[in-house]
């Protein structure tokens, strides 16, 4: 039987990108596979803009719906309800779809799912309405799925709120997790009494959900995978990453300048500092950075952006881009790094991810874990060139012991996605799942 699955990503050339190269490598997994992608219009976005994305495959298509009119006065409009007005849209899409596979004349074949990423959420009401089964893709790591879950889980069985530990020093025992969790290392979503009720609502519908992809690897994260199958009132797990969108698109010229830089520098010799899709930081903060970068002596590739309005954040808005950086960096910091650094506003790519990567995985290195550059909270601290200077050469030591534990990770990324790997494995488990679930 050939099946036909619906992928939803967020909106954005990166984000499609993202979930097209999971896609492709699903896709690639079992030939009875067919996926239509919905191309979301960015928010206030010009027109058409399909032409800046992929062209469709031989078993993967691109359907973009259109812009329509994007009045100004929505541009305080919330990220998720932006999201939600898009359901009349993806409704009209699907219903079109439907027809054309079950009536493909080379290969006719069912409408068998749809499956969202975890910021598309709304869409499952979609799914509902035509009686698909609806899946998600969670772009992030299994073990903060896990978090979430089980915050979730304190919230509604247990009537404990973990906005309650906003300031305290007392660690939480979390099940995707080897050790106790800090509560100075959760992420501040989870703090926050406004975007809180947020994370819960989508929480309790991921866990009515058919099942879960994660952008993950089972030999990194085995505890948060036993938690996802110990029968708790999750969906099943399919960990199928690692998903890496690597290829250089040949009118992105950003991303071949970066990749050309990086082929001129020594092996292993570039300090890549990038903060995150939302990462952003003051003018201050910025200069410590670069004094710290200086002084460690190391080639950088430092993706730096500034911090966006408090007032923006609830509208998805990401971090600007300094218009002059000789005005924010110390005086004469770009013309004496110029041979050993580049600095760039965006690079393709965390206060939970830091409690991670230097606790339960050992590939990085700590700072300070309980930073906080937090507009959610309304916090703002400084972090001094000399904590970072001293994390910058304990990453960059030759034989150390982060190096060595990185190599290893690198060999089992590999390893996952050969024939017979884990997550190769994972994907083929997911298409039975799904045929299995054709109502």
């Amino acid at each position: 039987m050939k099946i036909e699955l619906v992928f939803i990503p967020s909106p954005g050339i990166n984000n499609v990108r993202a979930t097209a190269a999971m896609v492709k490598v699903l896709v690639n997994s079992d030939d009875r596979l067919f996926v239509t992608l919905v191309v979301i219009p960015e928010r206030f976005s010009p027109g058409d803009t399909s032409s800046v994305y992929p062209e469709s495959e031989s078993r993967l298509r691109y359907y973009h719906l259109h812009a329509g009119d994007q009045s100004t006065d929505d541009q305080d409009q919330t990220y998720m309800s932006y999201i939600e007005s898009q359901k009349p849209h993806v409704r009209k899409a699907v219903s079109k779809l439907a027809h054309e596979v079950s009536t493909h004349p080379e290969s006719p074949r069912r409408l068998a799912g749809m499956v969202v990423e975890f910021f598309c959420t709304p869409m499952i009401d979609v799914a509902d309405e035509f009686g698909l089964p609806a899946y998600t893709y969670f772009t992030s790591n299994a073990s903060y799925l896990g978090l979430m879950f089980h915050v979730q889980h304190l919230h509604d069985q247990e009537h404990f709120d973990v906005t309650k530990l906003r300031d305290s020093d007392a660690e939480l025992d979390v099940p995707s997790l080897t050790r106790p969790l800090p509560a100075t290392c959760l992420p501040s979503v989870m703090l926050s009494k406004d975007w809180f009720p947020n994370l819960l609502l989508r929480a309790r519908i991921l866990r009515g959900t058919k099942g879960i992809l994660v952008n993950s690897v089972a030999e990194i994260e085995p505890q948060a995978l036993k938690f996802f199958s110990g029968g708790n009132g999750t969906p099943p797990l399919y960990a199928v990453g690692p998903i890496l969108d690597l290829k250089t698109d040949s009118g992105d010229e950003k991303r071949r300048e970066i990749l050309r830089w990086l082929d001129e520098q020594p092996p292993r010799s570039v300090l890549f500092l990038c903060f995150g899709r939302m990462g952003g930081f003051s003018e201050k903060q910025a200069t410590e950075m670069a004094v710290a970068l200086e002084r460690s002596g190391h080639r950088f590739l430092w993706s730096l952006r500034c911090a966006a309005p408090a007032e923006k954040i609830m509208t998805g808005a990401p971090p600007g881009e300094f218009t002059n950086l000789d005005a924010v960096l110390p005086q004469g910091f770009l013309d004496r790094t110029a041979k050993v650094g580049k600095i760039i506003t965006w690079a393709p790519q965390q206060q939970f991810n830091a409690f991670r990567m230097v606790e339960e995985l050992g590939v990085a290195a700590e700072i300070r874990k309980d930073y906080r550059r937090d507009n959610l909270l309304g916090e703002s601290e400084m972090v001094t060139a000399e904590e970072i200077e001293r994390g910058i050469n304990c990453v960059m030591e030759q034989d150390g012991e982060i190096r060595k534990r990185v190599e290893e990770m690198s060999e089992q990324f590999h390893m996952a996605l050969m024939d017979g790997g884990s997550s190769t494995h994972a994907m083929r488990k997911f298409v039975q799942h799904v045929i299995e679930n054709i109502s």
